[in-house]
């Protein structure tokens, strides 16, 4: 060990000090990490995954906000700049991209650009047995019909059927569920389940109602943002 003494065939050998390790620099102190996990001013967001029985996956919340899931801790704020749109293969927020979506809240950002979770049971279509159009929320792109929703009683709006070519579907990070998002922005919906018996089509899409908005039948659907 360095700065020590060592026993070498019976004599004491002492390493000179200027072998010695040199301390430390502020950066490097700076970027270390502690014992519990991430360094004290990392800010980075724990990526764990942890399944529901409903089958949505929560993620950081915003803490005061009762409409979204709280199983861990956002450390840095929300971008809520609709100017920054997503790649659509990666689903990654691209500032050269020009794109200007929709405003979005803090919350709408949270759910769909950073792939949060609305609260089960409290959503604002969840219940809806109303006939029309569910469009996303970022970009108006049609997604839903409403004769395709059905009652699952899971705490999300569910549809057993998508509009042609509307939704993408990824492999999720837990690498079990399928996560779903609009085909035209990449922004999240929720997830996609199979098998369940709930309908004769044996699917079940499970969307955030803050992903979507709602145009009943006879409405004028908004211009799609492309």
């Amino acid at each position: 060990m360095l700065g020590c003494v060592i026993a070498i065939a019976g004599c004491d050998t002492t390493i000179p000090p200027s072998t010695s390790r040199p301390s430390a620099s502020p950066a490097e102190l700076a970027g270390s990490t502690n014992p519990g996990g991430l360094g004290s001013n990392q800010k980075d967001v724990d990526s764990k995954l942890e399944p529901e029985s409903s089958g949505h996956a929560p993620l950081s919340p915003v803490d005061s906000d009762p409409r979204l899931t709280t199983s861990t801790k956002v450390s840095s704020p929300i971008s809520t700049n609709s100017g920054l749109a997503m790649d659509k293969h990666s689903n990654q927020e691209s500032p050269t991209n020009q794109i200007q979506y929709n405003s979005l809240t803090e919350q709408e950002s949270y759910v769909i650009i950073r792939k949060g979770t609305e609260r089960a049971g409290i959503g604002e279509y969840t219940d809806n047995k109303k006939l029309g159009t569910y469009t996303c929320r970022r970009c108006n792109a049609p997604l839903y019909n409403a004769d395709s929703k059905f009652d699952s009683h899971c705490g999300w709006p569910s549809f057993d059927d998508e509009l042609p070519g509307a939704v993408t579907r990824n492999v999720d990070a837990d690498g079990y569920r399928t996560e779903i998002v609009c085909a035209n922005c990449g922004g999240h919906l929720g997830h996609v389940f199979f098998n369940e018996g709930f309908t004769t089509k044996n699917t079940r899409h499970c969307v955030n109602s803050i992903s979507m908005k709602f145009y009943e039948a006879g409405a004028e659907l908004p211009t799609v943002i492309k």
